[in-house]
């Protein structure tokens, strides 16, 4: 079968279509026709040799992946050759091998795909989507004023409207461009700031009266959190997820002092130790039925041809692209 993988660290060319064997499932595994998986940035990171693990060579990314079941291990007895399943890796311990047209993954780690939701939304769902829901279920919005950072993108879009569902008093959304925040107040954000003018802290001030955000969520890293930070109304609480550099982010004391004396809290957010297989199935279940009912919009991603990963990672790296990106073997 098709694969791709890298041999070496460094840019979107390292990636390469190689032939590799067609897995068998074990027992207690399914083998899946890949129909889509998903391109995220920790991957784009991971090539570069810049994420918090450094993946063993050759590599083969990839750790969401919907499909249809092609063959079954010894002791699958819920699930049919046929079935249309979507399959969370990174839920099973793996961290890689979605980039390829077959993957065996145990069966805990897939979910049931209603017909009605492509493998592209499937794929759009997992990752992002479990991120966004668990964010939220660990800081809620009832109430609150909520700034999102990468509004445009997978996480960004879908904690705008599941934010708002949740009874959030205000949403504002940061994005790098007008249109991505057109994109943005179209799934419910009522207000928008582009990060990339001088003076969007002030705008942000701005569309919250004066007060500041009670509630942050930011993955863009860089000098972002730290005036994230200092916009943050008393008891506001900043929640760093998937930062692409905390190099630049070194709180002085005046940040402290702001922490301090404003009761105001950072705190991560990692989605692997919110995962489990007896709970994925489910969570799953909820995000697909929202994305059914209409009340989960999916922003219009862009697919790629498996072979041309290496133009998926290029477009994900020039930060134009918004909703998913996908890979269709």
């Amino acid at each position: 079968m098709k694969a791709v993988q890298y041999s070496r660290f460094g840019g979107p060319e390292v990636l390469e279509v190689v032939e590799v064997d067609t897995p068998s499932p074990g027992p207690g595994e399914v083998l899946i026709k890949v129909g889509a998986v998903g391109v995220n940035f920790f991957e784009v990171m991971m090539r570069q040799d810049r994420y918090a693990v450094t993946p063993p060579l050759p590599f083969i990314p990839g750790v969401e992946i919907a499909g249809a079941i092609a063959a079954l291990g010894e002791g699958v007895t819920n699930l049919s050759v046929g079935d249309r399943i979507a399959a969370a890796l990174y839920v099973a311990g793996v961290q890689s091998g979605g980039y390829a047209e077959y993957v065996a993954v145990k069966a805990d780690a897939v979910a049931r795909l209603p017909d009605e939701i492509s493998f592209a939304a499937a794929v759009a769902l997992q990752v992002q989507g479990l991120t966004a829901l668990h964010l939220l279920r660990s800081h809620p919005s009832a109430g609150r004023t909520v700034l999102i950072s990468a509004a445009a993108g997978g996480v960004g879009s879908l904690l705008i409207q599941l934010a708002k569902r949740g009874g959030a008093k205000r949403v504002i959304a940061m994005a790098s461009s007008a249109e991505k925040l057109a994109l943005a107040q179209e799934l419910g954000a009522d207000a928008g700031v582009d990060y990339t003018q001088a003076d969007w802290s002030e705008q942000v001030r701005a569309a919250t009266g004066g007060a500041g955000p009670d509630l942050i969520f930011d993955a863009s890293g860089g000098d972002i959190p730290a005036q994230c930070l200092a916009l943050l109304a008393p008891f506001g609480r900043l929640v760093l997820y998937g930062p692409l550099s905390l190099a630049d982010f070194r709180p002085d004391a005046e940040a402290l002092k702001t922490l301090i004396f404003g009761n105001r809290t950072i705190t991560g957010f990692s989605l692997l130790p919110h995962l489990a297989p007896t709970r994925l199935a489910s969570e799953l279940g909820d995000l697909f039925a929202l994305a059914l009912s209409g009340e989960l919009k999916l922003l219009p991603g862009t697919s790629f041809p498996l072979a041309q990963a290496s133009a998926a990672h290029a477009a994900l790296e020039s930060r134009r692209t918004a909703g998913k990106l996908v890979l269709e073997p």
